[in-house]
Order: structure tokens, then C-alpha cells, then sequence
């Protein structure tokens, strides 16, 4: 842990969360989280387990009909319980970074690049045209995009999906933030592809120290990329812990079901594929 690493405090600290969507019963209920600096947290869970809510709802982005109730909620040191929408707009792009799964969706298809990362500073006032152009095509390089120079002037769609992801992670950067939200950020791209991004992910945290939160299905992305891991379950987290410990001896009993749902090489040739018991899981947790 670098010498940064340890003089900052949490980049995201939550305490007691409920969401719910309308009227209906909450779908996150009771969520502590923590992520320090320079620690990556990932938080996985079956779709509609409530994590994505969470990382929505950690930098502000849950829509109307969502209502958030929390003890407390710090990002980057903030309090952020009962921030407005200006307030989470300053917030955002300069505290907090979001990487979202689909990056042809998250980037302007008419902008060019260049000016999409320099943006992010020219709307906090971080630095003038020329200076916000000059740390675009430092951001390009930070995040190890190919010909930088030439694709600071391309367009999304010119760009593979491996490097339309760098793009929105160079902007998700650009303010060196405290903390970095990444929601299914690499289910969209292929195995190699992949593989690149966490690697990236990793180089980010060592050389910055930031926070990153990490939302996954997938347990070994998980695996190989968090230090800590928090599982959800019906929209409660039912364990957390080291990373090794919570994927190498389990305690929780879906913990236990979802490693065991996971084929693995003594896996028998076109076996059945293991399912989770609903039955036998609810009364095991009852």
C-alpha cells in the first residue's frame, strides 16, 4: 500500500441502507458496506439481488421513483445523506468516477474522445482548453490505450470495445478521484478483453490509490480482482470478508450454493450443470 494509499480515509463508507422502488417493499435492506482507499470491494450477486441499487445509489443515481434510506453515507470523506441533486453533481465526476457495463452507451457517439474526457475537467473547472487537452492524452496513457494521440481525436465508434471501456474509464479518472464505481464493467467484452481491463483496474488502484467498488455475477473476475467481497442475497449482504476467505471457506449457506453452482475441471463431461436448491437453501438460512 502506497504512502497516499494510507493517509486517505474510506472512499465510500454505508450504513443501514433500504431502497425501494415506489411503493413496493424495500429491495435492499440493511446494507453496511465499506471500501478504504486503495482497496477494491466487490460486491456479487444473482441479477435483482440489489447490487447494482447500491452502486446506483452510492453516487446519486437511482431514479425518482427509488427511495434511499440510510444512517449514513460518506463518499470520499463527504456525508452525503441528503445531498440534492446539484450537490451530487458537483459530487460526481470529481470525488467519484462511474464505469458502467456498456461503454458504447456511456460515451457520445458524435463527440469526439478527446473532448469527452477534457469535459469532466472543463465542467469542474479543473483546467482550461488547453490544459484539460493535455491531461485527456494523459489519461489515454494512464489507462494504456493504443496510438493515444491518434485516438484522442476518434470517435466511439471507430474504437474496439476493449477501448471504448479505457475511454470510459480515462474519463471516470480524470479528476483523480477518490473513489470508482464499476458496474458489470466487464461483461460486455470478451475473455482476453477482459482480462486487460482488470489488469488496468489493479494498475489504476496500485498507481493512485483509489477506492474501487467492483459489481459482478461473475465469481472469478471477482476472485481474481477484489481484496475484499461482500455477497448479496435478496438484497441483504449475507457475508463479507477477505477474498480468499470468503470464496476459499465459505460460511454463509447461498455463499456455499453459488461456488457450488460453478463448474469446475473435475467437473464429468457433459454433466447436468449444478442449480441452486431454493427449497433446501431457504430453510438452511431459516
Amino acid at each position: 500500500m502506497s504512502d497516499v494509499t494510507q493517509r486517505r480515509g474510506d472512499a465510500l463508507r454505508i450504513e443501514r441502507m433500504d431502497i425501494a422502488y415506489g411503493s413496493a417493499e424495500p429491495v435492499v435492506r440493511d446494507v453496511d458496506l465499506r471500501v478504504g482507499a486503495g482497496e477494491i470491494v466487490g460486491v456479487i450477486g444473482e441479477s435483482g439481488s440489489g447490487k447494482s441499487s447500491v452502486a446506483l445509489a452510492s453516487l446519486g443515481l437511482l431514479p425518482d421513483s427509488a427511495s434511499v434510506v440510510v444512517d449514513r453515507m460518506e463518499v470520499a470523506g463527504q456525508d452525503v445523506t441528503g445531498f440534492d441533486e446539484a450537490a451530487w453533481c458537483d459530487l460526481r465526476g470529481r470525488s467519484a468516477g462511474m464505469v458502467f457495463q456498456e461503454p458504447m452507451t456511456a460515451l457520445n457517439p458524435v463527440v469526439r474522445v478527446g473532448a469527452q474526457i477534457a469535459e469532466v475537467l472543463r465542467i469542474h473547472g479543473l483546467a482550461d482548453a488547453a490544459a484539460a487537452r493535455e491531461r485527456a492524452l494523459e489519461l489515454l496513457r494512464l489507462v494504456r490505450m493504443p496510438d493515444p494521440e491518434r485516438r484522442l481525436r476518434s470517435y466511439p465508434h471507430q474504437l474496439s470495445g476493449g477501448q471504448r471501456q479505457r475511454v470510459v474509464i480515462a474519463i471516470a479518472m480524470a479528476a483523480s478521484p477518490t473513489l470508482l464505481v464499476a458496474d458489470e464493467a466487464t461483461t460486455a467484452l470478451d475473455v482476453t478483453v477482459q482480462a486487460q481491463i482488470l489488469e488496468l483496474l489493479r494498475a489504476l488502484r496500485d498507481d493512485t490509490g483509489v477506492g474501487v467498488l467492483f459489481i459482478s455475477h461473475d465469481l472469478g473476475v471477482i476472485g481474481q480482482l477484489c481484496d475484499r467481497i461482500a455477497v448479496m442475497y435478496r438484497g441483504r449482504v449475507v457475508e463479507t470478508g477477505p477474498a480468499a476467505e470468503v470464496l476459499g471457506t465459505p460460511s454463509h449457506p447461498y455463499t456455499r450454493a453459488l461456488l457450488g453452482s460453478i463448474p469446475t475441471r473435475a467437473t464429468p463431461p457433459r454433466s447436468p450443470l449444478a442449480v441452486i436448491d431454493r427449497a433446501a437453501l431457504e430453510e438452511a438460512i431459516a
